[in-house]
């Protein structure tokens, strides 16, 4: 089952964020190595800079995506102000589809 997180930062922690980035990065090309990343990057605000995360994973359910969420370095740092996790069908464009 694919599961979105829409992660929200907290206000004024882009620097926290850039700090944490290769960490994250490293994370997710890993869970991209063993199929369970789907998609992922940043939302933007008006200035172009990066204000949140979409990340969407294959999990088990929803207790094995919380899993996940938690071990990202973005959330173990305290980014996030805000962490929505839904399960979710991807219809259009599915590479997985075609």
């Amino acid at each position: 089952m694919l599961f979105a997180f829409l992660c929200t930062d907290k206000p004024d922690h882009l620097q926290l964020r850039m700090d944490t980035r290769p960490a994250h990065v490293d994370y997710l090309t890993a869970l991209n190595g063993e199929g369970t990343l789907k998609f992922a990057g940043p939302f933007l605000g008006g200035d172009g800079k990066p204000t949140g995360s979409l990340v969407v994973v294959e999990a088990a359910d929803l207790a094995a995506a919380e899993t996940i969420a938690a071990a990202d370095p973005y959330a173990k740092a305290g980014l996030f102000e805000t962490v929505d996790i839904k399960a979710w069908a991807w219809v259009f464009n599915n590479p997985a589809s075609a």
